[in-house]
Parts: structure tokens; C-alpha cells; sequence
């Protein structure tokens, strides 16, 4: 066998897991083996258990999605067949009569918990760095190795949910819990020891469900407790992830069907739910970029080779703001000493408590201790004094845009920090390029754009200007990967890359508005097209002051640089907005009213103000309007190079800017839609909606040529 070692020791066989390579997982050659696994059990005369292990830190990484993501439709029937065919042979083990133990050493997700799940007993070191669970939604897909059928009849229908159609990953502690994990060990060399001491203890064994008397917990979909509940689930669903999704329809349904008969029909249930979603486009878009494209970025894809991995032990930030508030309790939390300078004492001190809010949150929740939490927060050293940043590492610079303030603090934070050490600007619009002119040393000066709330939101933006070296970049790129970010590097120019694509859609929404489109149309569309927030609700939450600023220093940088600035139609919505004391959240009255014992909710005077009956457009259009014109601007940005290659546009569009997660990002959104027919659909939308969604001449060439946007890297 390629995959697996087959051990036989008094009476008790070790299925070993040991794939060459680094990671086991579900590939032809493991399908196989388990095959062989199974017959050769079956034929065994004195056997008295069955333990799973692995040879790996990572007990099972899960299915293979390189092959995955490479079935098509016209593969439907075959893939089914092997998928089936597979949970013959798990099933045929579950159903030895003999104790089935898993020795659970590390994690164990996807594929690899449902290995566990077969098993009749599972036995897991008690380290919080485990995780366990199924996290194949958030690639589109379903557990397809029995995850669903056997996690609803351990934990029935509604406690299962949230780990099926959520994803929901977990520790061996909370498995212990719930019922999932059975014994916790303290370390790996227990495993096998209490695992045989188990199997002896209980020479015949079959699952739950496998017994005469069996119930499933929480009631069938039928019971009283649960029909009503199950009735109403489909369109709450529906409502979260606006028909954009099928995964966790199909989850649902496969659950809820399964339910209802025999296990073996549950199986092949689940099954077919499976390949419709495995042959699917959303699953292989998902795929493509949230796992294939965000794990080369991880490993360096976009990092200059020859320069020797590093660390940051002590980091800067200079302004306590939100955003570098935000910056301060990201880096606290990964172990770095942070100096957090303001102004003044007291907004430094400010700064500091808002780490204290939002880790006091995950402590009222059960989800840090106060202890920890004291360690974080005692890690930001609030100050005044420039003279206090001495001795950092890195200094990020998260000031107003404004150039002048910029280049001040940039003096001044250079003449006390050490030589080699890297200063970042966190600008989201200005230019890197022009940023460090006020710098002596401009090789060593680079922009990290974070994304507010910082400690939440996964992306940073890295910006070389001209003259930041490689050296720098590097360091950039390992300190962003240090904190649990995810870096995207991008050359230098206005807006850069989110800034300038996200630009688009915002303004696009309020142009609708401008045109007399229904407000409610324009979000409502947003959410069925599958963005997190309208257009309108996320500018109010920026701030129209704010885009005025944005708008007004580009006006002033084209002026300097002998170009002029084309006028947007949301500009004028925005003006008269800000005219009327509604700038946005901060202000209490933007787009949407904030009433303080409510939710917010559309400001009505938006619509009696620009709505007519007679402008409304077609929901299509208004979705469409929104997902090609920030794929068209992300066309624009490649052939100036303002994006490097094609994952990072793909990987920063859905990470930074909120893009939808269902379409790959915005480069693979061309693909999935056909080149040919994207050009043609935003031909007619230019003709009717503006210039603006005028396609490229690169992208029709690609069109003629059928020449799909992949990972390489423009000449």
C-alpha cells in the first residue's frame, strides 16, 4: 500500500497512516488502500480491534482538492461511484463487530475528522493547537465521507448545523463536551495505550446507530419539537446566503433527508448532494483561490526570494486611533511588544483600552481567560513620547490622510529609531512613491494597508515605492504572515489595488441612487449578489467626509502631475449628503438613520429625495453593474501592474474588499462567466450605463484568444 501500513500486533491491527509527503489525505491512491485495508480485515481470524494513527504532526489533512477541483459534470457519475465506493469500504470497518479506535495526535479536519467519526471510540491529545471539524463549506462543498449522516445521529439535526453548514472548527477540549472526542490524553506516547486498554475493555463494539434501540438525538425532522423549526430553516437560509451559495442548501437538505431513512440510504444521500456540488462552478472557483491561491501567497509567493526569513519582536504604531488601536491589539495578541504613541497620553491610553474592549468580549464569552487577556493588553506600552519608539523593529505610521502629517511623524519617528529598522505608512490612498520623500531612508520605508476593525480582517495590503528594497519587502511580507495576516503585495500607484476597486462599487451604488433607482434595490441587490454590506451601508460606515478627502488630495495630486480628475456621478450624492450633516455611522445620519433604540435602517428621505418610479432598472443589472465594474478595474490594475499576478487580485478582492467569496474573486469572475460573454454583457452595459464599464483592449484580446486569467505573472 502507497498510503497506509498495516500492522499487526496481539490481535489488534494499526491502520498507520503515512502518505509520502507531508500531509495524508483522501487521493485515488488512499481510496485504494483503504480498499485493501477493509478486505484484509474482514479476512483477519482472531481479530480484537482496529486502531486508526498517523505518522504526521497533522493526523488527517482531509480530501485532496487538487483532484478535486479538476471534476467536471461530464465526470458526475464516476466521481459518485468512487465516493460511494469509499464509504463502502469506511463502512465496512465500522460494521466489523471489532472496537474501532481513532489516536487522534494532531489536527484532523475535512476528510480526516470523518475518519474519526467512523470509529467507534476517539482518543485526542488535550492541546488547544488540535482542531478538529469539517470545514468544507467554506469551500463550497459538503463532507462527503459520511460527515453529514454520522455528525447529525451523534449530536442531532440542530446542534449539528452550526459544524456542518458554519464549518465550525474545534478543540479536543470542546469535543469532550459535546460528546465528539471521547477520552483526552495529555501527550501523543498515551494514545495507543489507552486506545488498546479500550479496545480490550470492549472486545465487541458498533456504533449507535447500528444498535437495535437507537434514537437519534434532538428528535426526527417529523417530531413535533423540530418540524416547525425545519419548516422555516430553508428561508432563513436563503435570506443569509442570498442564493449565492449551494453548499449549505445542499447541507441542509442532505441532513434533513438523511434523517428521515436508513443509514446506508442516508449515505448515498449525501453522496449525491456531494458530486452535484463537487461538479459545480462555485465549488471550483471557492477552491481555486481560497485554498490553491491563499496557500502560495502563504508560502511566499509573493516575497523576494533570496533573503532570509525574520521576525519582528517590537513594533510601533504611531497613531491610537481606530485603525492603529486595531493594528496594536493584532500585534499584541501574536506576542509582539507594541508602542503605541499619540498625540497625548490620554489618547494613547485610549488607544490601549480598546484592546481591553475587545478582548474583555472573548473573556465574558468563555473564550480567553482574564489572564491571557492581561498578558495581551500588558504588551501595549501607551505613550507620547517619541523617544519611546527607540529600539522598534517596525514603526507603522496610521495617521489622517494627510501628506503633511505623514511626513512630519516620519521625520520624526526616523530620528529615534535604529537604522535598520523598516518604516510603514498604513495609507490607504496616497502614493508609497511620494510618502517617502519626506524619508532619509527611502529603500527601508514601505506601505502595510490594514483593513478596519485590524484585528479582525484577515488582508494587508504591502505597497513598494520605488525605492523600497527587497530586503524590506521581505520583512514586510514575514511580519505581516507573524501576526496572522494574510499579505498581498501590489506596486505602487494611486489607491493602489482595494482602495481603487472597492472605490468602484461604493460609487457605483450611489450613482444608482443618483440615477432614481430604489435605494432598498441597490442594497437588497448587493446582498443577493452576495457582498457582506451594500454599497450604501459601507460608505456610511467610512464616511462620506472621509471619500470627500480621498477625492479632494487626488484632485490636487492629478492637478501636480498635469492630469485632470473625471468627475464620478455618486460625487454629487455624496456632496449633497455631507451638505445635509449626513457624513455617515460616526455622525449618526448618512445613507441610513441610526436611532439609538433601534436598528438603523434607510434614511426615508433618500427616496423621497431621488427615487422616480420610472428609473427603476432590472435587479440583474444593478447586480451586475456592482460585480463588473470592480472585475473591470481589477482588469485595469493587471495591465498597469499595479497587480502583480492573477491570485492576488483574486485572494485581496475577497479578503479586503469584501468581493464575493462565491465567484473566486474578481479575475476568476471573468473566467467562470466566459470571457466571450463578459465582454458582451459589459458592452451592453456601457451603452446604457456609462463609459465606465468599458472593457480593456487586453481583455477582448483574451476573449478572442479564450486566454483565462491564471496565476503567472504579466510581462
Amino acid at each position: 500500500m502507497k498510503t497506509i501500513r498495516y500492522e499487526k500486533k496481539d490481535g489488534i491491527v494499526h491502520v498507520i497512516f503515512d502518505a509520502p509527503g507531508s500531509a495524508n489525505t483522501m487521493n485515488a491512491d488512499f481510496q485504494q488502500d483503504m480498499g485493501e485495508v477493509a478486505t484484509r480485515l474482514a479476512a483477519e481470524d482472531d481479530l480484537k480491534g482496529v486502531i486508526l494513527r498517523s505518522t504526521k504532526a497533522m493526523f488527517f489533512a482531509g480530501g485532496d482538492l487538487d483532484q478535486l477541483v479538476q471534476v467536471r459534470k461530464d465526470d458526475a457519475a464516476k466521481f459518485f461511484a468512487a465516493v460511494e465506493q469509499m464509504k463502502a469500504h469506511m463502512r465496512a470497518i465500522e460494521t466489523l463487530g471489532k472496537p474501532v479506535v481513532a489516536c487522534i495526535n494532531g489536527p484532523a479536519l475535512g476528510g480526516g475528522w470523518e475518519l474519526c467519526l467512523m470509529s467507534h471510540h476517539r482518543i485526542a491529545v488535550n492541546d488547544k493547537r488540535v482542531k478538529l471539524g469539517m470545514p468544507e463549506v467554506t469551500l463550497g462543498l459538503l463532507p462527503g465521507a459520511g460527515g453529514v449522516v454520522r455528525m447529525t445521529r451523534m449530536l442531532g439535526l440542530t446542534e449539528a448545523f452550526p459544524y456542518l453548514m458554519e464549518g465550525k472548527q474545534f478543540d479536543p477540549a470542546h469535543g469532550k463536551s459535546k460528546g465528539l472526542v471521547d477520552e483526552l490524553v495529555d501527550s501523543v506516547d498515551d494514545l495507543v495505550t489507552r486506545a488498546e486498554a479500550w479496545i480490550k475493555e470492549n472486545p465487541q463494539s458498533a456504533q449507535p446507530w447500528d444498535r437495535g434501540k437507537y434514537r437519534m438525538p434532538g428528535g426526527t425532522p417529523t417530531s413535533p419539537k423540530l418540524a416547525p423549526a425545519l419548516a422555516i430553516g430553508p428561508a432563513m437560509l436563503r435570506k443569509k446566503t442570498g442564493g449565492c451559495y449551494p453548499a449549505p442548501e445542499a447541507i441542509m437538505a442532505a441532513a434533513v433527508e438523511g434523517a428521515q431513512v436508513d443509514f446506508d440510504t442516508a449515505l448515498r444521500i449525501e453522496s449525491r448532494y456531494f458530486t452535484e456540488l463537487a461538479t459545480g462552478q462555485v465549488a471550483k472557483n471557492m477552491i481555486g483561490t481560497l485554498w490553491h491561491q491563499l496557500n502560495a501567497i502563504k508560502k511566499g509567493s509573493g516575497r523576494p526570494d533570496g533573503v532570509e526569513r525574520g521576525t519582528v519582536s517590537k513594533v510601533g504604531i504611531l497613531g491610537a486611533g481606530m485603525m492603529g488601536a486595531g493594528i496594536a491589539c493584532a500585534s499584541s495578541w501574536r506576542g509582539l511588544d507594541v508602542v503605541l504613541k499619540d498625540v497625548d497620553q490620554a489618547g494613547a491610553e485610549k488607544g490601549k483600552g480598546y484592546t481591553d474592549k475587545v478582548l474583555g468580549k472573548r473573556v465574558k464569552q468563555g473564550r480567553m481567560t482574564p489572564e491571557k487577556m492581561a498578558e495581551i493588553v500588558g504588551r501595549i506600552h501607551p505613550t507620547a513620547d517619541p523617544a519611546d519608539l527607540a529600539g522598534c523593529d517596525l514603526v507603522i505610521e496610521a495617521v489622517f490622510e494627510n501628506r503633511e502629517l505623514k511626513s512630519k511623524v516620519t521625520q520624526e519617528t526616523e530620528a529615534v529609531i535604529a537604522e535598520d529598522a523598516i518604516f510603514a505608512s498604513n495609507t490607504s490612498t496616497l502614493p508609497i512613491t511620494g510618502l517617502a520623500e519626506a524619508s532619509s531612508r527611502p529603500q527601508q520605508f514601505i506601505g502595510l494597508h490594514f483593513f478596519s476593525p485590524a484585528e479582525k480582517m484577515p488582508l494587508v495590503e504591502i505597497i513598494c515605492g520605488e525605492k523600497t528594497s527587497d530586503e524590506t519587502l521581505a520583512r514586510a511580507y514575514d511580519f505581516v504572515l507573524q501576526i496572522g495576516k494574510t499579505p498581498i503585495v501590489v506596486r505602487d500607484s494611486r489607491g493602489f489595488f482595494t482602495s481603487r476597486v472597492f472605490g468602484t462599487f461604493t460609487m457605483e451604488g450611489i450613482a444608482m441612487v443618483g440615477e432614481g433607482v430604489d435605494p432598498a434595490s441597490v442594497e437588497n441587490a448587493a446582498a443577493l449578489a452576495g457582498y457582506p454590506v451594500g454599497p450604501l451601508a459601507v460608505t456610511d460606515e467610512v464616511s462620506m467626509t472621509l471619500v470627500q478627502k480621498i477625492r479632494n488630495q487626488t484632485i490636487k495630486d492629478m492637478e501636480a502631475e498635469g492630469k485632470s480628475y473625471t468627475v464620478h456621478p455618486g460625487d454629487k450624492i455624496v456632496d449633497e449628503l455631507v451638505e445635509q450633516g449626513r457624513p455617515g455611522k460616526l455622525d449618526g445620519a448618512g445613507f441610513y438613520e441610526y436611532p439609538e433604540d433601534g436598528p438603523k435602517h434607510l434614511w426615508p428621505g433618500l427616496r423621497e429625495r431621488y427615487t422616480t418610479p420610472s428609473d427603476q432598472i432590472p435587479l440583474q443589472d444593478i447586480k451586475d453593474r456592482m460585480l463588473f465594474i470592480q472585475a473591470i478595474e481589477s482588469v485595469r490594475c493587471l495591465d498597469e501592474g499595479v497587480l502583480k499576478d492573477t491570485r492576488s487580485g483574486n485572494v485581496g478582492s475577497i479578503m479586503g474588499i469584501g468581493y464575493p467569496p462565491w465567484t473566486g474573486g474578481v479575475l476568476q469572475f471573468i473566467n467562470q462567466y466566459g470571457l466571450h460573454e463578459f465582454v458582451t454583457r459589459a458592452d451592453a452595459l456601457r451603452e446604457r450605463y456609462g463609459e465606465r464599464f468599458a472593457v480593456p483592449d487586453s481583455l477582448r484580446t483574451r476573449a478572442q484568444n479564450n486566454q483565462v486569467f491564471l496565476d503567472e505573472v504579466p510581462a
